[in-house]
C-alpha cells in the first residue's frame, strides 16, 4: 500500500490460524490472553511494526498489521505463545493488502466462524482495537477498517437471518446435553467458569433444560453470584470444586485459562459423568478419559453439530456477502482518497500562505481594511477550491497520478513525507 500514505511500511498483513486447519490442541498453543496481547503490542512498537490488531478466540488467533514482512508478525506471535514457527507454518494463513482486508470482513461478519453466523468474534475485534489504541498502535487505517467491519456486521444482523436461531458454541453444548442425556431436568449440572461462553451456556441451560439443579463455580465468586442471581441458581466457592464434581452428572468447563483447570486427580465418581470442555486451550486434561465413568467432549466436537437452523442460515450467505461488498467498497473508496490527501493538504497550506501574505499586504495598503471579514471570505474560498480538486481526483474518469503531478507543478507544492 505504498501510495496510500498510511504507514511507513508498504504492506498490510493478516496472519493467523483457525479451526479450519488447526485442531484445539494446536490452537491452544497459540492462544493469547489479555496480558499476552498487551505484550505483543508493546513489542511490536519497539520493532517498528506500524499499526497492529490482535484477536484470540476459541476458534482462531490472528494478528493484523503493517510490517516490512509477515515474518515480523509471525515471530511476535510465536515468541509470546507456546507454539513454534514450524508448527505455525503447518496450519497458518497469511493474507496481504486487499486480501487481508477481505479476510477481516469475512471473519468479523460471522461468515468464517466455526458455526456459521456466530457473531461472538465482533466483540473480540472491538476489544482488540481498544487495546491497540491504548498502546498507540491503532492508526487511521485500522480504525476505519474496524468500524467498517462492525458496520457490516450490524447490517447483516439487522437485514438478514444469518444469525437467526440459537446456534452458537454455547447453544451447541446445551443441544448436545439435551440429545444425549435422559431425564435432564433431574440431573445435577455444574458449570465451572462464568466468562462470556459460560454465561451464555448457563442462560441456554436454564432456558432449555427446565433444570433447577444447576450450580455455578468461578474463581471470583462475585461474578458467579451476579449470574446466579438472575436465574436463582446455586453458587459454591472455588474450594468446593472437587466436592461438587463428585455430586455432578454433567460438568461444563468454560474457564478460559491458559492451563488445564480440571484433571483426573480432581474426579472421584462412581456414576456416569459427562464433561463438556468449551475452552481453548483445553481446560480439561486428556487424562480424565482414563476414568471409566467419564465421557469428555471438547468444543470442536460440539461445533460440528448441524441442524435445521444452521441449514437455514446458509440461505442468507449471498445477501450477507452483498452487504459486505457494499461496505467494503465504501471503505476502499476512502482508502483511494488517501492517495491524494498529502497533495490536497499541501495545496491547502499553500493557499493559506497566499491568503496570509495577501491580507497582510492589503492591511498595510488600504485604510480601514476589515481583516476579520477578509479572513472569513478567504477561508471559505480555500475550502471550496480544495473540495473542487478533491472531487476531481475522486472521479473515475480522471487519471489520478497525472492530475496529482499537474497540481504539484502548478502550485509548486512541497509534500511533507510521513
Amino acid at each position: 500500500m505504498r501510495n496510500y500514505h498510511i504507514s511507513k511500511h508498504n504492506s498490510f498483513y493478516a496472519i493467523g490460524l483457525s479451526y479450519k486447519k488447526a485442531d484445539a490442541e494446536v490452537r491452544g498453543k497459540f492462544s493469547l490472553d489479555v496480558p499476552a496481547i498487551d505484550h505483543i503490542l508493546g513489542k511490536a512498537k519497539e520493532i517498528g511494526v506500524d499499526g497492529l490488531l490482535a484477536i484470540s478466540t476459541c476458534n482462531r488467533t490472528e494478528l493484523y498489521g503493517f510490517a516490512q514482512h509477515p515474518y515480523q508478525l509471525i515471530k511476535l506471535l510465536c515468541d509470546q505463545t507456546h507454539g513454534t514457527v514450524e508448527e505455525f507454518q503447518e496450519v497458518a494463513y497469511v493474507y496481504k493488502n486487499h486480501d487481508a482486508i477481505s479476510h477481516m470482513f469475512k471473519v468479523g461478519t460471522g461468515l468464517d466462524s466455526q458455526i456459521l453466523g456466530d457473531f461472538e468474534i465482533i466483540s473480540q475485534i472491538k476489544q482488540g482495537f481498544y487495546r491497540a489504541k491504548k498502546h498507540d498502535m491503532a492508526n487511521p487505517f485500522l480504525e476505519r477498517l474496524c468500524n467498517a467491519v462492525i458496520q457490516a456486521s450490524k447490517r447483516i444482523k439487522n437485514e438478514t437471518e444469518l444469525s437467526s436461531g440459537a446456534t452458537s458454541v454455547a447453544f451447541a453444548s446445551v443441544k448436545y446435553i439435551l440429545d444425549n442425556v435422559d431425564d435432564i431436568s433431574n440431573k445435577n449440572i455444574l458449570l465451572f467458569g462464568t466468562g462470556k461462553i459460560g454465561r451464555n451456556t448457563c442462560e441456554n441451560l436454564v432456558k432449555h433444560s427446565d433444570n433447577s439443579h444447576i450450580t455455578l463455580i468461578n474463581r471470583t465468586r462475585e461474578k458467579a453470584e451476579d449470574i446466579a442471581g438472575k436465574f436463582q441458581l446455586i453458587v459454591k466457592d472455588y474450594g468446593d470444586l472437587q466436592t461438587e464434581i463428585r455430586k455432578a452428572d454433567i460438568l461444563v468447563v468454560a474457564t478460559g485459562a491458559q492451563l488445564p483447570t480440571v484433571s483426573k486427580a480432581l474426579i472421584y465418581t462412581k456414576k456416569p459423568l459427562l464433561i463438556l470442555d468449551l475452552s481453548v486451550p483445553k481446560n480439561v486434561s486428556d487424562d480424565v478419559k482414563e476414568l471409566d465413568n467419564v465421557t469428555l467432549v471438547h468444543l470442536d466436537q460440539l461445533s460440528q453439530i448441524t441442524d435445521e437452523t444452521l441449514a437455514k442460515r446458509k440461505e442468507y450467505v449471498p445477501k450477507a456477502e452483498a452487504i459486505i461488498e457494499k461496505v467494503k467498497k465504501d471503505f476502499l473508496k476512502w482508502l483511494e482518497t488517501r492517495k491524494f490527501a498529502p497533495v490536497i493538504n499541501a495545496l491547502k497550506d499553500k493557499l493559506n500562505t497566499m491568503k496570509t501574505e495577501e491580507i497582510d499586504f492589503q492591511t498595510k495598503k488600504i485604510e480601514g481594511f476589515d481583516q476579520i471579514q477578509a479572513e472569513i471570505i478567504s477561508d471559505r474560498i480555500i475550502q471550496k477550491i480544495t473540495k473542487q480538486f478533491a472531487n476531481h481526483l475522486k472521479s473515475n474518469e480522471v487519471d489520478t497520478e497525472d492530475s496529482l503531478e499537474l497540481i504539484q507543478k502548478v502550485f509548486q507544492l512541497e509534500l511533507h513525507s510521513k
